[in-house]
């Protein structure tokens, strides 16, 4: 199964740190933030785990709740647990999905179907570093991989997540390197009469297809 933004998010049921859940259930009418791990006592997954644990208050802000996954039993994320709050200051205040089975990990496409628990690759594992944003619409809207050498940009992932919420709300869209509170550009979807009423404080345009405004309130 290739999954692609605008697809739906696959549902499941699962264990968590937190007990079992219907992943859409648990959403609810949230945004979520699915981040997954390949294996449980990796070194750069636990600077990850605890990183997030710090910035949760953040997506708490933008009504987005956070889920992690790593690919091994759930008794085994909480001994995991305790290295992290060692290590990083900060136990993971978010559910942890077990997936020693790999079926999240198949589901989302993040491994090949027939990929067998306990006999990956440390190539198969790199497959299995990935964060996906899901709208309250259940919709996938973001999709990230990371290799397993390079450590995840949580702040990035806070910044798409303000666009993505923005632009949901408003006909805009954000250029690159955009931050909260910075110009933003009007859709090529409305024509220019139109968004003299959607931005009456009116707008820059280098170019007929570059109109530059105030972000919207």
């Amino acid at each position: 199964m290739t999954l692609r933004i605008g697809d739906t998010a696959p549902n499941f049921q699962a264990e968590t740190t937190e007990g079992k859940i219907d992943f859409h259930q648990w959403i609810g009418d949230k945004w979520a933030v699915l981040f997954s791990h390949p294996k449980d006592f990796t070194p750069v997954c636990t600077t990850e785990l605890g990183t997030m644990a710090k910035m949760k208050g953040e997506f708490d802000r933008r009504n987005a709740k956070v889920i992690g996954l790593s690919a091994d039993p759930v008794e085994d994320h909480k001994k995991w647990s305790k290295d992290i709050e060692e290590t990083q200051g900060t136990a993971p205040n978010y559910p942890m999905i077990g997936d020693p089975e790999l079926k999240v990990a198949k589901l989302y496409d993040m491994l090949p179907a027939e990929a067998v628990p306990g006999k990956r690759t440390p190539a198969d594992n790199a497959t299995v570093r990935t964060v996906f944003v899901i709208g309250p619409d259940k919709k996938i809207k973001l999709m990230l991989f990371y290799p397993m050498t390079t450590g995840r940009n949580f702040d990035e992932i806070l910044r798409a997540l303000d666009s993505m919420q923005l632009t949901a709300k408003h006909k805009v869209a954000t250029p690159a390197n955009w931050k909260q509170g910075q110009d933003v550009i009007i859709a090529g979807s409305v024509n220019d009469e139109d968004a003299k009423k959607l931005f009456p404080k009116g707008w820059k345009a280098p170019k007929p297809y570059l109109r530059i405004t105030e972000q919207p309130k």
